[in-house]
């Protein structure tokens, strides 16, 4: 549907989108129309055979019922973005399935906050990241993330063109139903969509309204949309990873309540089940401290040289003073978070034993190989230990210069993420803005830059309103290598939850960067797990 359209069937891709609206669409000027328009038509589909690998590598032949695009909003902003698809498994390997009460796995593709579509999918797995125009710099963009990713897609996992991995990517849509799930694959609005006026309609919130509406479209046709409606499952990585997070903590917030009136979405809870995270960059107003106290010392990948350490330090007293404030306790009964022990946490929760479960699982000669390479690492006892300085040592370079989210050029993705209007890029920290270097006639952020950082951040709705809604089962994931972001932002955002007494499953890929899976799956038993679900 249009802006300005009615009622009908708009061709997108070659795929006919199920009409939703019943008055005027596009999302800046349409209004709620009836729910009754957003009724799933459960007999609307294709029955289509497709051979999926699964996470231990084995082929399956699965028959499953594709469910083609269809808006989840009455009044979509264009054509493309606002609908998702959905995928039932019927048989497989001959065997009939009834996922009338499996879990349902939404798998976003979100990535760098740019748009995803599902508009031209023709079959399970391809809900597609848009890079296209990257639109006020390309700083936050995730590496191994190429143009038309598929959905729910991080790297690392089970290998084969058109099964469970593209490229050597996990496609989390597709190792969940051949796991027997429902998998439900939703477009989103991005950062560098821009209508005809040049005015920008997909920076924040877009993306997490977006998100919201599509889990109320689920749970608004419980009993007919296939699955347990129940037993929501979000997955995401990188800036998808972000707003899984965000979705799993802000369930049912009436923060959003305006954005999703004006989007037309069901009048339903927004509320997920469980939260899967890959590598989520968020909290984004602390992110830059959180960075460099993580990174300030390693050389930069484009220049080979440290960043500015005036800079640098002034962040990182940013940092503290914000982690002193969280009163956060570690996992596992560490205690107190700060500055000053997060290295110690780090190491002790996370590096030291992802270090040990990677030499675990090597053979004696590879084991004394790759110690002979890495000598840094004591390994004694079946268990790895290192000091903080030569694990940084031993990442090398850090990927992003500083201010590394809100740049003082206004040249980073996360910048344009906070754009408005017919203005691309804005800065969203008062440090930043503080020390602008575009020339910008004020070094004020813009008045309604709060409430844009508490909708986009979980820890807002964690930390600040502990909302009761929100998803109380965690899975959340990122590379020791990682540094297109903090490790801090990750393990802070599972102390939240961990204190507020949710399960929590948080752990360190060794030697591994951005946008990587190596335990699908343990993913996909952990889904099964939390929700219950026996086939």
């Amino acid at each position: 549907m249009g802006i300005g359209a009615t009622a009908g069937v708009a061709a997108v891709g070659g795929i006919a989108l199920t009409a939703q609206a019943s008055g005027e669409s596009g999302g800046k000027k349409g209004s709620t129309t009836s729910s009754d328009a957003l009724v799933f038509d459960k007999d609307d589909y294709t029955e289509l055979t497709e051979t999926i690998t699964d996470a231990a590598g084995t082929e399956h032949s699965v028959i499953y019922h594709f469910y083609k695009p269809r808006n989840y909003v009455t009044n979509p902003s264009d054509d493309k973005h606002q609908s998702l698809v959905v995928s039932v498994p019927v048989k497989i390997d001959g065997k009939a399935v009834d996922a009338s009460r499996a879990p349902i796995v939404l798998a976003n593709a979100v990535g760098a906050y740019m748009p995803s579509s599902v508009a031209t999918a023709t079959g399970v797995g391809q809900a597609a990241l848009e890079m296209g125009s990257m639109g006020g710099g390309t700083g936050g963009m995730p590496s191994g993330m190429p143009s038309g990713m598929p959905s729910g897609m991080p790297s690392g996992g089970p290998g084969g063109g058109g099964t469970g991995a593209i490229n050597g990517m996990v496609n989390l849509a597709k190792l969940a139903l051949v796991a027997g799930y429902v998998a439900v694959e939703p477009g989103t609005r991005g950062r560098s969509l821009t209508d005809s006026d040049g005015t920008y309609y997909g920076t924040a919130p877009a993306v997490i309204v977006d998100l919201k509406a599509a889990v109320r479209y689920i749970k608004f046709n419980k009993g007919r949309i296939p699955g347990n409606t129940n037993r929501i499952v979000s997955t995401g990585t990188s800036a998808g990873g972000a707003v899984s997070a965000l979705l799993g903590a802000s369930g049912d917030s009436k923060l959003y309540a305006k954005y999703l009136k004006e989007a037309g979405a069901a009048d339903a809870s927004d509320a997920i089940f469980a939260t899967g995270a890959w590598c989520p960059i968020t909290d984004l107003e602390h992110a830059d401290g959180a960075y460099e106290w993580n990174w300030g010392s390693n050389v930069t990948q484009s220049t080979g040289k440290v960043v500015d350490q005036a800079v640098s330090k002034e962040l990182q007293s940013q940092f503290a003073e914000y982690q002193a404030k969280l009163k956060l306790r570690g996992l596992n009964g560490y205690g107190a978070l700060t500055a000053r022990n997060y290295d110690d946490y780090l190491l002790t929760t996370y590096l030291q034993p992802s270090a040990t479960k990677y030499l675990t699982g090597l053979s004696d000669s590879e084991r004394e190989t790759y110690m002979a390479k890495n000598t840094f690492i004591t390994w004694s006892g079946g268990k790895a230990t290192f000091t903080w300085e030569d694990y940084l040592t031993h990442v090398g370079v850090r990927k992003k210069t500083t201010p590394a989210f809100d740049a003082f050029d206004l040249s980073a993705g996360e910048n344009n993420e906070f754009g408005t209007g017919t203005t691309a890029t804005r800065h969203f920290t008062a440090y930043s803005a503080k020390n602008d270097s575009t020339g910008l006639s004020t070094k004020r952020v813009a008045s309604d830059i709060p409430e844009l950082l508490n909708l986009m951040n979980p820890m807002y709705h964690l930390l600040e309103k502990h909302n009761p809604n929100r998803s109380k089962h965690w899975w959340i994931r990122l590379g020791t290598s990682d540094t297109d972001t903090s490790h801090v932002i990750a393990a802070n955002l599972a102390a939240a939850v961990d204190n507020l007494g949710d399960d929590v499953n948080h752990a360190y890929y060794w030697d591994q960067g951005h946008a990587t899976n190596e335990d699908p799956g343990d993913f996909i038993t952990w889904v099964a797990k939390v929700t219950g679900y026996k086939k």
